[in-house]
């Protein structure tokens, strides 16, 4: 007995030493392992570190780099000297591998200046770029494809290719700001990061990430690209928000990992390095090799001890990492929950079963002016108007066995007693057959009924104005028939609404046809006008302009159309009153122009005799001083009788338009003084100076030369007849800008009267100031104005400062043509 009560102590004591050995193997071999672990960590750490510090000095630098080019691109601007931009920017870029090109865009996203070509003269939408800093600060923008600013505008030219844009807001001097864009090249920091993770074990990997998330450089080994989202990694759901640095294991897939992170304290960058813990575990094994071999024989002895607690504690380590991670997802889904809540616009509530509030959302706030922990405990209904809380009371009540309880148009007193209306619906909520609370929601229709009414009033008051309308209007349906019409068209047509609603259109409404109603119809918005006869309900045909518009509906389809009717039978009646009047008096001015030239042609043939005989006597009673006085009267009577005739002549002739203008190429100043010269003798007789004060250069127009010296002659003869004895006629000649040519004729004489300025230019018509029986037949002017009218020209007349009057003469410069008919009809 006591044998086997030693031997069992022995078989005791041995397991309890091999027991003892295990513990004190496994103890060192725990001990070894986690100062193996603490080791990777801490290098994991100083990598981040390593690798962050670049990154920031390389950033840092860049944005060094970007304010110095800030500021000589403001201090020319300032200057003016906006020439060499372009220069500037490409002399800043030697030295620095990490900026690829620098950009200067405006605020409508066109490229200013660039070190790069392709860049120059482009548009680019700003968005790309993410939130633009205020002025005089940097902002890092996402990771963009493409090679430069460019590839903004459009699809990158090659998608292996990704910046980071760095940017940097300036003012333009001119109270505007420009936006200078640096563009960062990933491939450095993807270069570094993996010549400082050289020499690391396999696998190991680091990025480079913003600060929300977005892989903006990595190693070749990552397992991620840049430009992936990693935002739902455990560095951002359980690092970040917490501490700057740090470390963690994080399980990817089957692959647990040692992570290291480190954000930069001056710029929304975040550094991550993983290692895997394999290679944890084999440079465990490399460094305690030996011992484990000596232990070998110890650890097979309790193989089976240790593999079953192995498991057991693998298990266990399963279980606490699938609890964490679901743990993990529970807070984030009551945390999605919550900013869901916060966020939705209705009010959302719980109460108890008495219809106390236990929960609200910040809804509540806004609509009642009061924050959420003074709506707890509050019975709901007593936020109601009086008038609406019974509504509001009968949804809380625990008798009722309906699943959803609404209530429409529950009336609350607001913030400042403005009152809103809310459709309220509440859910009870069951513990079995017991209510214990209720869950519902609160929708706020003021804005919705306070529309409702509006449309309903403008809806009568389009109705209203339809049927006052004076217009007859008639509104068919899509498929042709007669939806509705106006009392104007009842009284237009002598048909009563009552029998024509709901009939085809086209018995009723002119050049309709049942096809063109209900298939012919033009897309929403169309309209369509056109003339026709209508049979009025007093059994007479009118003249009637229908204008036809469609009524769009829903999507492309067209919801009806709309007619409306015009009589203009009067119109239409006036039309012809008039042309048959314009006939008559156009074939009146005609024959008038006939007999004009008719009896002018047969006063000029006794004229002849008369002036020719009166000449004769002129010469044959020169010694009869009496007689011959006697000729010459009768002699200058004759003159001007033929100068009357010589002038209705000239009116019939060019009123006739069957006269020819033979147009040249023409200095007018030479016409002119040809005219003066021609004058000149009544100029002496009256005593009289002309002043010519006429353009340096050529006056050049396409003229008749015959026909505009009329012109002129007769505008100077006028101002010689009226001037007093000893004054000077001014007649200036220029061209203007307006590519026309005036002449301008002042005279000192008696002026015109303010009413007869414009009368003066019509036939046989004479300023009252003028009819001094000094001559004149009232043609001259006229025959003035026909003759500028057809070189496209114009006359007037003004009465100058001082007394005296100033004729102006306008004249189209370069004028084509040769030969013009003179398409002149006239009064």
């Amino acid at each position: 007995m006591m044998s086997f009560t030693a031997s069992r102590l022995l078989v005791w004591a041995g397991f309890a030493l091999i027991g003892a050995v295990i513990a004190g193997m496994a103890a060192f071999a725990w001990y070894e392992y986690h100062e193996t672990l603490d080791e990777e960590v801490d290098r994991n750490q100083l990598l981040a570190r390593l690798i962050e510090g670049h990154a920031s000095t390389t950033v840092e630098s860049a944005t060094i780099v970007m304010a110095s080019v800030a500021d000589m691109v403001a201090s020319r601007l300032a200057t003016g000297d906006t020439q060499r931009l372009d220069a500037l920017m490409t002399q800043s870029l030697p030295g620095l591998p990490f900026l690829r090109s620098i950009a200067l865009l405006d605020r409508q996203g066109r490229v200013v200046a660039s070190s790069s070509a392709d860049d120059a003269g482009r548009t680019v939408p700003l968005q790309p770029l993410g939130v633009l800093p205020a002025v005089d600060r940097d902002a890092i923008g996402p990771l963009l494809r493409g090679r430069g600013v460019a590839d903004l505008a459009g699809p990158p030219a090659s998608t292996g290719i990704a910046f980071v844009p760095l940017l940097r807001s300036l003012s333009d001097g001119r109270g505007g700001t420009l936006l200078l864009v640096g563009l960062l090249n990933p491939d450095t920091f993807a270069t570094y990061q993996a010549s400082s993770l050289e020499g690391e074990p396999a696998g190991t990997w680091g990025m480079l990430t913003s600060y929300r998330g977005q892989v903006l450089a990595s190693t070749r080994t990552a397992p991620v690209e840049p430009g992936e989202d990693v935002s739902s990694s455990a560095v951002f759901r359980q690092g970040l928000p917490e501490r700057e640095h740090g470390a963690l294991e994080e399980v990817r897939g089957d692959v647990r990992e040692l992570v290291a992170f480190r954000a930069s304290r001056s710029l929304p960058l975040v550094v991550v390095v993983k290692r895997p813990h394999a290679a944890v575990l084999a440079q465990w094994r490399e460094d305690n090799q030996p011992f484990l071999l000596f232990a070998t024989v110890g650890v097979v002895v309790v193989a089976g001890m240790l593999s079953v607690a192995a498991r057991s504690l693998r298990a266990r380590e399963e279980a606490r990492l699938q609890l964490d991670e679901a743990q993990t997802r529970v807070a984030e889904s009551e945390r999605e929950l919550s900013v869901l809540v916060r966020s939705v616009q209705e009010l959302i509530f719980r109460t108890d079963a008495q219809g106390n509030v236990t929960f609200v959302n910040t809804r509540w706030s806004a609509l009642s002016g009061r924050t959420t922990a003074e709506a707890l405990g509050q019975c709901l209904w007593d936020i109601a108007t009086p008038a609406s809380r019974p509504v509001l009371h009968s949804l809380f009540r625990l008798d009722r066995d309906d699943a959803v309880r609404t209530a429409p148009d529950v009336a609350v007193n607001g913030p400042g007693g403005a009152e809103r209306l809310f459709d309220v619906a509440v859910v009870p909520l069951r513990e079995g057959s017991r209510i214990s609370g209720f869950a519902g929601s609160a929708v706020d229709v003021t804005d919705r009924r306070r529309a409702e009414r509006q449309l309903k009033a403008q809806l009568s008051f389009t109705g209203l104005l339809l049927e006052i309308s004076p217009l007859p209007v008639a509104m068919t349906s899509a498929d042709g028939r007669l939806v509705t019409v106006n009392q104007a068209w009842e009284e237009f047509t002598g048909h009563d609404r009552t029998e024509v609603l709901g009939q085809p259109a086209n018995r009723y409404l002119p050049g309709t046809t049942e096809d063109d109603s209900a298939l012919g119809l033009p897309h929403g918005g169309d309209r369509a006008s056109h003339e026709t006869r209508v049979r009025h309900a007093d059994g007479s045909r009118r003249d009637v302009v229908v204008t036809q518009v469609n009524v769009p509906s829903e999507g492309r389809s067209s919801a009806g159309r709309l007619s409306v009717f015009m009589d203009v039978s009067e119109y239409r009646e006036a039309e012809r009153a008039t042309r048959e009047a314009r006939d008559a008096a156009e074939e009146a001015s005609r024959a008038k122009s006939e007999f004009i030239a008719n009896i002018s042609h047969e006063m000029r043939t006794p004229l002849q005799a008369i002036m020719g005989f009166s000449e004769l006597g002129v010469m044959r009673s020169r010694a009869h001083e009496k007689l011959a006085d006697l000729f010459q009267d009768i002699h200058s009577a004759g003159e001007r009788m033929l100068a009357v005739v010589n002038d209705l002549l000239d009116v019939a002739k060019i009123e006739s338009a069957v006269g020819t203008f033979h147009l040249e190429r023409t200095d007018l100043r030479g016409l002119v003084r040809a005219v003066a010269r021609e004058l000149a003798p009544l100029l002496d007789r009256k005593q009289l100076t002309l002043d010519l004060a006429l353009s340096d250069t050529p006056l050049l127009a396409k003229v008749d030369p015959t026909r505009v010296q009329q012109v002129f002659r007769n505008v100077l003869a006028n101002a010689i007849r009226f001037s007093p004895a000893g004054q000077t006629l001014q007649l200036s000649g220029h061209a203007e800008e307006a590519r026309e040519i005036r002449f301008e004729l002042r005279d000192h004489g008696p002026g015109i009267p303010e009413a007869e300025l414009d009368k003066i230019f019509e036939a046989f018509v004479q300023s009252s100031k003028t009819k001094d029986g000094s001559g004149g037949t009232g043609l001259g002017l006229a025959i003035c104005r026909k003759i500028l009218d057809a070189h496209g020209g114009a006359i007037s007349a003004r009465n100058a400062p001082g007394g005296g009057a100033v004729f102006s003469i306008t004249l189209p410069a370069n004028a084509s043509g040769e030969t013009l008919p003179a398409p002149l009809g006239g009064s």
